[in-house]
């Protein structure tokens, strides 16, 4: 039996400046659930945006953990202590460094997901081969969700299935061509340069997070 968990819009924002990131965070608060960092960001203007953003709406730290189990474990402290609600990791670095990451997500109380393939053409080369495998890991494990394409309907139905009682989110809406159709699939749609590159930021996110609030009314009056 399929578990159901209520949809979410989650904002990518994969800028530069902190002014901006912050100024769109707060301008789109009400309509998104969660804000995903990634490096872009970090790098620019330091690990203390995350606490800022963390003020406006939980955040998950997308620094796709992929080292050995000490390093890992280091890169996801920081990312805890410095107010993320979630960390993105890799799987196919293996249960070692998964179960390290978790670890410290325990101590934190936060929430780890496991990439299980990327949205880019790139994941066909080698990732596609062995995601199911580590949807499997997340699950064993007791990970609480996977990144799943967007891009890829096919692979995220597949996915979809053997994640069964993890979330779902997917990254890969707008710009990558993904699909609304994965919202029916997943638990959560990522979505970064379509609402912070728009003309107005807080209507694209307001028109999104209509779109998803549909098909959770849908999913739940079947």
């Amino acid at each position: 039996m399929q578990v159901e968990f209520m949809k979410e819009l989650i904002l990518a924002l994969d800028l530069l400046d902190r002014e901006e990131a912050v100024n769109i965070a707060l301008d789109t608060s009400d309509f998104v659930d969660r804000i995903k960092v990634n490096y872009p960001l970090v790098l620019s203007v330091g690990i203390d945006v995350v606490k800022e953003l963390s003020k406006i709406n939980p955040v998950i730290a997308d620094f796709k953990i992929a080292d050995i189990p000490y390093i890992s474990s280091k890169i996801a402290e920081i990312a805890f202590k410095n107010g993320a609600s979630a960390v993105i990791v890799h799987g196919f670095v293996g249960r070692d460094t998964v179960k390290a990451v978790l670890n410290v997500a325990k101590e934190y109380s936060g929430e780890v997901y496991v990439v299980s393939e990327l949205s880019s053409e790139g994941a066909e080369e080698f990732m596609i081969k062995h995601s199911i495998e580590i949807v499997k890991l997340a699950k064993e494990l007791g990970c609480h969700g996977v990144i799943a394409p967007a891009t890829r309907i096919d692979r995220l139905i597949r996915i979809r299935e053997v994640a069964e009682g993890l979330k779902v989110f997917c990254p890969g809406i707008g710009f990558q061509g993904g699909s609304l159709e994965a919202i029916k699939y997943s638990d959560g749609i990522i979505v970064g340069r379509a609402i912070y590159l728009a003309t107005n930021p807080r209507d694209e996110a307001m028109k999104l997070k209509k779109i998803i609030s549909d098909y959770d009314v849908r999913s739940n009056s079947l």
